[in-house]
């Protein structure tokens, strides 16, 4: 048989036929070119490397392609590792019926895999046939790495072609045809662009795949270059290694970017975490060291220093309380946000750190704001005390200076014994003199009396200086006791003689009887003008005005009694002068003399316009109180109207079907600027709020608001206007990120709406609203939408919109609710798919997978949370993917 003979009938023993008539050979195949040993050098070459590639995975390889398959021990390793299944169990002879068994097992699992093999014994394989081996491997590789390859419904290889003519396409110089002619010169220009060294171009392209792409050397660029038709077989093998390594690229990129993008949204929602914590333990941080200093009601001694602790106060609620109160209502609205977008992401919700609930958060500013009202009630309270104390310690030293000057000298007097040697008239005079003397003692005992329940006032109101007082007041007690024991010693004596006296001057002792209580009256005139007073309105210093006027009335009359008196005095010194009587000068039945009495009388006449000017300073301090009174009550009863309104015109913006979202948006925009720039008249206000408590103004019958109750409104308005922008901008995060159109979403509020009712007696009322459904109402909401509910069904419902089981239903959640069944979120399946993906199908994956198919920081923030890999298959440092995946839906470790 000649060399062509021989050829041929290799050709026609070695066609291979598929149940799907997979491939058919080219005319030419099996009559040109068929003696050249160029084909079977590159067949060999290719094969060897192609089965090489593979069997390294199972740490082995083959050196000649006819030999080492001979005992079927290396070509079922190789269909093992290309397949991914298990082969029956190769004989461990090796007598030649050993080997013919374990080649027989590979064939007929080839054979099972579809492929119909005509010709191929296990005898020629065993005794190392190299055109029949040659012709087993090239049905492998056709099954294994070619069928499956298809573009745009081709067969195999009309589809490796086409991709190839793809991939060149953007290449000048190149145009690939076939697997044959001009192969090498048309290919190689893709990489190496160079027409002048074709095996340059192609060792280079080798050498690049090899290192880049792992796929080994499989041709000899000589022999492709020298020879005019190369073996197609050969060049579609590795035509083939590039395609698969392509397609996994291809494969590995889009899992990654499914990996990238999970990851970015776990970083995403982590940070807005770390963000919540942070500014919650801040916020905590200051009310806990902000509630001891409110809860100190330490009194300071002295008007000064109280007022200072007000002033601090003040500074408080204007300067450092209100940016609080925008981190509270922020922080509200980041948690709000975070389970918006952990929501729709598919994650679980944020439970943030032990007592940083909103809840906890909530309760704490609460207990601040109920200690800082007790504190400013106490603030008042002490500066009234203090107040009132100043004026009591005033008034007791004014009393005790008073007594003290008259008692000045008594002491001696009484302890005198000029009785001793005087004459009868003398001593009806000194008896006289003294009874006078008890008669303004007995006076007087009201003034002791007046100090001592001054002191014992101050005393209850716990005066600094309390010892103080109540020593000089021991002090005229007791001197007021001795007083009185001597007093009633001088009597006794005066007594003892006045028996041996008779004559009395009559003019004397008149003048005595009628001076010495209108000196008394005097002297309570006298005390009355200098008296000192407190008052807190208008209505208070009138009274003191009407009572002055009708003292005022009584000076004609009082007039009468001095001139009647002093006539008396006249009448003396008249008669003194018709009888030539020389006088001593002195009245001895009284001190009092006629000098004193106009004295003291040109002093009373002294001092009744002093207590004009003194009232009337005082009515008008009281009339400009009143002024601030009426000055901010005006300002009051228009700013708590306003509030009102705009609270009520808020609630109705987030309710009304009026427009889209962006447009609600807009329009709570422009409330929320309206109501920034009213802040000037709240800040007017306070001022107004600031002079009135330095006047020490505390009531205000003109308006029923006071300072308290619009700075809560206020804060609630700039907390009510914040949570329902963020409510509207949650609508629209829902809205996008479920796909619902404007007019879903106005059907959902206009379903809602209706069933938004306020019940009274439990009637549902139509026209008012409250922003929320009760579950009676979400049910009859949910019929009218066509669901079909069940008590069960139903009860499994408002577990998803009620978790909290407040027993509401929020605009929200109702919207939550009515989309979560068409979310299209990514799953912790699809992310371990991804990583399979990365990780070429194993349970594991490496760092340097991980490294070389994510950017860096998504890699690092793999690296650093996955677990190890704990099972058997795995090497050193392999990294557990599928418990991080679960991981990432799982709850938080924040």
């Amino acid at each position: 048989m000649t060399a062509v003979e021989t050829q041929m009938t290799y050709s026609n023993s070695y066609t291979i036929h598929h149940e799907e008539a997979y491939m058919t050979q080219e005319e030419d195949w099996d009559r040109d070119l068929l003696l050249d040993p160029a084909w079977e050098k590159q067949q060999r070459k290719t094969f060897t490397a192609w089965c090489n590639s593979h069997l390294r995975k199972a740490g082995t390889q083959i050196e000649n392609i006819e030999e080492d398959f001979r005992n079927g021990l290396k070509l079922m390793l190789l269909l093992e590792v290309i397949s991914g299944e298990r082969l029956p169990k190769p004989d461990k002879g090796k007598m030649r019926f050993h080997k013919i068994a374990n080649v027989n097992k590979a064939l007929d699992f080839i054979c099972s895999k579809g492929v119909k093999l005509v010709s191929i014994g296990a005898e020629e394989i065993v005794d190392g046939n190299v055109k029949m081996t040659l012709g087993m491997i090239w049905t492998i590789i056709l099954r294994f790495a070619i069928q499956d390859i298809s573009v745009e419904e081709t067969s195999a290889k009309e589809g490796l072609l086409l991709w190839c003519q793809r991939k060149t396409a953007p290449y000048r110089n190149v145009n690939v045809q076939n697997f044959h002619i001009r192969w090498a010169c048309n290919a190689e220009l893709w990489r190496a662009r160079r027409t002048d060294d074709p095996i340059g171009n192609l060792n280079t392209a080798f050498d690049v795949a090899e290192k880049f792409l792992d796929i080994p050397k499989m041709l000899d660029a000589e022999d492709i270059v020298n020879t005019p038709k190369p073996d197609e077989k050969a060049i579609m093998t590795y035509v083939s290694c590039f395609y698969h390594a392509f397609a996994g690229a291809e494969q590995a990129e889009t899992a990654a970017n499914r990996i990238c993008k999970v990851l970015a949204v776990n970083q995403e929602n982590e940070k807005l975490m770390e963000e919540y914590e942070k500014l919650a333990s801040e916020l905590l941080e200051w009310i806990r060291r902000t509630i001891p200093w409110l809860e100190n009601r330490t009194a300071e001694q002295t008007m000064r220093a109280m007022q200072q602790k007000l002033e601090d106060f003040r500074d408080y609620r204007r300067i450092h309380k209100p940016p609080r109160v925008q981190e509270k209502c922020q922080l509200e609205i980041n948690f709000n946000t975070l389970q918006t977008k952990l929501r729709l992401s598919n994650r679980p919700a944020f439970m943030p750190s032990e007592g940083k609930m909103v809840s906890d958060i909530a309760n704490a500013w609460k207990g601040l704001e109920q200690v800082e009202k007790g504190y400013e009630e106490w603030l008042l309270t002490e500066i009234r005390r203090l107040e009132r104390l100043d004026h009591l310690a005033e008034k007791f030293k004014q009393k005790c200076a008073m007594h003290e000057s008259w008692t000045s000298g008594k002491e001696d007097l009484l302890s005198q014994k000029d009785y001793e040697s005087a004459s009868l008239m003398e001593i009806r005079a000194l008896m006289r003199k003294h009874e006078a003397f008890e008669s303004d003692l007995a006076a007087h005992q009201d003034r002791v009396e007046q100090i001592a329940a001054i002191a014992q006032e101050l005393n209850e109101l716990d005066y600094h200086d309390a010892a103080t007082v109540n020593a000089r007041c021991q002090g005229i007690c007791d001197q007021w006791d001795n007083l009185g024991t001597l007093t009633q010693k001088r009597r006794d004596a005066l007594e003892r003689v006045e028996k041996l006296w008779e004559t009395i001057d009559q003019l004397y002792l008149e003048f005595a009887k009628r001076a010495a209580p209108f000196n008394n009256w005097m002297d309570g005139a006298v005390e009355d003008l200098q008296d000192m007073f407190i008052v807190h309105s208008i209505e208070e210093i009138q009274s003191l005005i009407t009572a002055h006027d009708q003292f005022k009335a009584t000076l004609p009359e009082a007039d009468k009694e001095r001139m009647a008196t002093m006539g008396i005095h006249n009448e003396i010194l008249k008669i003194a002068q018709t009888y030539g009587i020389k006088l001593s000068g002195i009245n001895p039945y009284t001190n009092l003399s006629p000098q004193d009495i106009s004295t003291k009388w040109d002093t009373v006449k002294h001092l009744v316009p002093l207590r004009d000017q003194m009232l009337q300073e005082e009515v008008a301090r009281q009339q400009a109180n009143e002024r601030l009174r009426r000055q901010f009550a005006a300002q009051a009863n228009i700013i708590g109207p306003w509030i009102q309104t705009k609270m009520e015109e808020i609630s109705h913006v987030s309710v009304d079907i009026a427009g889209s979202l962006e447009e609600q948006m807009n329009s709570l925009k422009q409330y929320e600027q309206n109501i920034i720039n009213y802040k000037s008249n709240i800040d007017k206000l306070e001022g107004d709020h600031q002079l009135s408590q330095e006047s020490l103004i505390f009531d205000n019958k003109h308006t029923n608001y006071t300072m308290e109750h619009i700075r809560v409104g206020w804060e609630q308005l700039l907390t009510t206007i914040a949570r329902t922008i963020n409510e509207v901008e949650n609508q629209i995060l829902t809205r996008d990120a479920k796909g619902i159109s404007q007019e879903q979403l106005n059907e959902f509020r206009a379903s809602f709406n209706h069933f938004d009712r306020v019940r009274h007696g439990g009637i549902p009322l139509l026209q008012k609203r409250n922003g929320m459904m009760d579950p009676d109402d979400f049910r009859a909401c949910l019929i009218s939408m066509g669901y079909d509910l069940g008590e069960v069904e139903f009860a499994r419902i408002m577990t998803l919109v009620d978790p909290n089981n407040t027993g509401v239903v929020t605009f929200q959640a109702f919207i939550d609710f009515m989309t979560r069944e068409t979310a299209e979120t990514d799953t912790a399946e699809q992310v371990m798919a991804s990583f399979k993906i990365l990780a070429s199908d194993k349970n594991y994956i490496t760092v340097e997978e991980l490294r070389r198919e994510l950017p860096p920081e998504q890699a690092e923030y793999c690296i650093t949370r996955m677990t190890r890999y704990i099972g058997a298959d795995g090497p050193p440092g392999a990294l557990d993917y599928i418990s991080f995946s679960s991981a990432l839906y799982g709850e938080s470790d924040l």
